[in-house]
């Protein structure tokens, strides 16, 4: 069965649902989640993405993204995606919500209102090989550094989406 996209406009009023793929390729706005996961150091937790992937393989993201399914709210995608993709789950909190667009490779559009969620864990996670190839504990200030020097070693939304975290890890951290 195809995944599916929830279609929204500009305040997360739902429009419908579209295949993923076909959302991605037309760069039409649709609901995603995001998850940064803490550690007690107030180290962020990043995975590597799968080389398999549909788009932006290899490259540095968050701890877990991606989108609810119809039924579903933003923080319970969190969580089941959390599971799915990095082999845990911890309490999470909504911060932030917004809209963003990136030009990806092999002809994708990401154009998303987020949900930015804050979790907190300290463990080792699972990874599922299949969405996950390798993951990383970075402190905050070396992670801003590294994106400015090494920006192609991350994902176009993780870039966008971290201005966004640091204005707020600033005010609430």
């Amino acid at each position: 069965m195809a995944e599916e996209v929830i279609l929204v406009d500009a305040q997360d009023n739902e429009l419908g649902l579209m295949e993923k793929m076909e959302a991605h390729r037309k760069g039409l706005l649709h609901r995603a989640f995001s998850v940064f996961v803490l550690n007690d150091n107030g180290d962020l937790m990043l995975q590597q993405r799968a080389a398999s992937k549909y788009h932006s393989g290899t490259l540095w993201t968050n701890t877990c993204c991606s989108h609810p399914r119809k039924g579903e709210t933003a923080e319970e995608a969190a969580h089941r995606r959390l599971m799915e993709e990095m082999g845990f789950d911890c309490e999470v909190e909504k911060v932030l919500e917004f809209t963003y667009r990136a030009e990806l490779d092999k002809g994708m559009i990401e154009h998303e209102y987020d949900h930015l969620f804050v979790g907190h864990y300290s463990g080792e996670p699972k990874l599922n090989p299949e969405e996950v190839m390798d993951w990383k504990w970075m402190s905050i200030d070396d992670l801003s550094a590294d994106i400015k020097v090494n920006p192609k070693h991350y994902t176009e939304w993780f870039k966008i989406i971290w201005q966004q975290f640091e204005e707020y890890a600033k005010s609430k951290l």
